[in-house]
């Protein structure tokens, strides 16, 4: 496998951290090569692997993530322009961070629910766990903002329906995004599942 590299871009590589062993080694897993017998013997070839994910090139199921795509598409381009790194989506997180219930406590329709339970949590670990997960490319940031209501509106619905907190059943925020919860709700959305709606409840108060 042939790299084009110019002088520019060698420098510009080099600038950002970049080694060609990296480049390399990415451009193999783009090509969908099996590259883990080449590491299991060497120490050196693992720790280019191992750079790969720390920064943020590949998934380690060596899925190549956004920044991945942006340096491959870099290196293959003409252009005379510097790297630029990505800045994290701080807009999109604050808003799904507004989203997320602070605790499990919530009226919906008319009846309260009365919960003992912080949701929100560890706010600077939820931006990092929400940014990675953005730059694996799958979801966007509005598909999880989208999720997350989904799914918060499916609790409350049920718990008027039912009478129960669903919403006490729901994960603090970090282990939300870490165990990929909103998953099953990305795919509820994408089959057209609409939430069943409850009978708007205009009293009572359940403890």
């Amino acid at each position: 496998m042939k790299l084009n590299i110019t002088p520019f871009h060698f420098e510009e590589l080099i600038k950002k951290g970049y080694t060609l062993d990296m480049i390399y080694m990415l451009s193999l897993i783009d090509a969908e090569y099996d590259v883990s017998p080449l590491f299991e013997g060497s120490m050196k070839i693992s720790g280019v692997y191992n750079s790969l994910i720390r920064r943020g090139l590949i998934t380690e199921n060596d899925k190549i993530t956004t920044i991945g795509v942006g340096l491959l598409e870099y290196i293959k381009s003409d252009t005379k322009l510097k790297i630029i790194k990505r800045k994290p989506a701080t807009e999109e997180f604050e808003e799904w961070w507004k989203v997320f219930p602070g605790t499990d406590t919530f009226s919906h329709k008319g009846k309260k629910f009365t919960g003992s339970r912080t949701l929100r949590q560890n706010r600077d670990g939820c931006r990092l766990a929400f940014d990675k997960i953005l730059i694996e490319g799958e979801y966007s940031a509005s598909i999880l903002i989208n999720a997350l209501l989904y799914d918060v509106t499916q609790k409350k619905e049920m718990s008027v329906k039912t009478g129960n907190n669903k919403l006490s059943y729901m994960q603090n925020s970090l282990t939300y995004l870490t165990q990929r919860s909103y998953e099953p709700f990305i795919e509820l959305m994408n089959e057209g599942v609409v939430i069943q709606e409850s009978n708007n409840v205009q009293h009572g108060t359940d403890i």
